[in-house]
């Protein structure tokens, strides 16, 4: 019986070991897993926005993070279902590039209800609720040295066309505004058409091609992006007018940063989409280490590139050397 009680005793002994074994085992795992971002963008149809999220996706890496890109192909409806997706999957943080400035705020409100802490980068949302911190470009102040030069290369005189990018976009009416606050005091440059081609550069030349039709005197074209002033551009080649007509852009694209060189573009206002997504990973990276407290607006300066500076820049930056 003696024996019997002993043989109890180690069992039981044997049998609290493990569990406190198992328990420790699974605390640590819990402990060792990795917490995960989400990078949810506007599209994946244009290369800027390529850069962005493999920029931003790359860097949360680099920090620890477990990520995964979500591409909304600017569809609200398919942003929310990127938003529920990843709240669903247990993602910690969302690094966000919205569709829409008034479209987008619900959804972000959705991830801050479930404590999830979104990051804005490039283009906001309206709420100051909403969004942990917004990480933007300077638009307005971009478009305002955009519209002196623009003012100097038309002498103070002509007629020109803008075309927009998405109208749901504060972006687009930031650089509009921008554009436009300086280029409205000379009443010798005429706006002959203005319309929307949702930042996409085969819409811009299909809407240059039908404009051209009604205003073939043009001199120049304001483009909200460069995927636009790309695909302006290329309107004018087949309208034979691409030695006529000064072509002017938004965003320091690669393709256009080379076809400033090549004397085919004008100017580009360069944006630093590299800056922002890097900031808005290492701002989730500090939440996660016990900061609460971040600008709900952080602005990034644009810089102005035309064939005078051109070589100082490459896609989407400066070169080394050149900081």
């Amino acid at each position: 019986m003696k024996r019997l009680a002993a043989i109890k005793n180690v069992f039981a002994a044997t049998a609290l070991i493990c569990l406190v074994f198992s328990s420790s085992c699974q605390s640590d795992a819990a402990n060792d897993g990795k917490k995960k971002v989400a990078v949810i963008v506007s599209t994946l149809n244009n290369p800027w926005f390529v850069v962005l999220a493999q920029t931003a996706a790359a860097k949360a890496q680099l920090l620890g993070y477990e990520t995964k890109i979500f591409d909304s192909q600017n569809n609200t409806a398919l942003e929310a279902d990127n938003f529920e997706n990843a709240i669903a999957s247990g993602y910690n943080a969302i690094l966000f590039n919205p569709t829409d400035a008034d479209g987008s705020v619900t959804n972000v409100l959705k991830a801050k209800a479930a404590g999830v802490p979104v990051f804005c980068m490039d283009r906001e949302v309206n709420s100051t609720e909403a969004a942990t911190s917004q990480i933007l470009s300077d638009n307005y102040s971009g478009c305002v040295a955009l519209g002196k030069y623009f003012v100097e290369a038309m002498n103070k005189k002509g007629n020109y066309v803008e075309i927009l990018g998405l109208v749901g976009d504060n972006n687009t009416w930031n650089r509009s505004k921008g554009f436009h606050s300086v280029v409205d005091v000379y009443p010798g440059l005429k706006m002959v058409a203005q319309q929307s081609a949702d930042f996409d550069r085969n819409k811009a030349m299909d809407v240059l091609e039908s404009i051209l039709q009604a205003h073939p005197d043009i001199n120049a074209v304001f483009c909200g992006n460069d995927a636009m002033a790309s695909g302006a551009y290329q309107a004018l080649v087949a309208a034979g007018k691409a030695n006529d007509v000064k072509v002017f852009g938004f965003d320091g694209s690669e393709d256009v940063v080379n076809a400033i060189k090549e004397k085919k573009i004008v100017a580009t206002g360069m944006q630093f989409p590299k800056v922002m997504a890097e900031t808005a990973a290492e701002y989730a990276d500090e939440y996660f280490k016990g900061k609460k407290d971040f600008p709900q607006k952080m602005p990034v300066a644009v810089e102005l590139v035309t064939q005078q500076n051109v070589d100082d820049y490459t896609g989407y930056g400066k070169k080394e050397g050149n900081k």
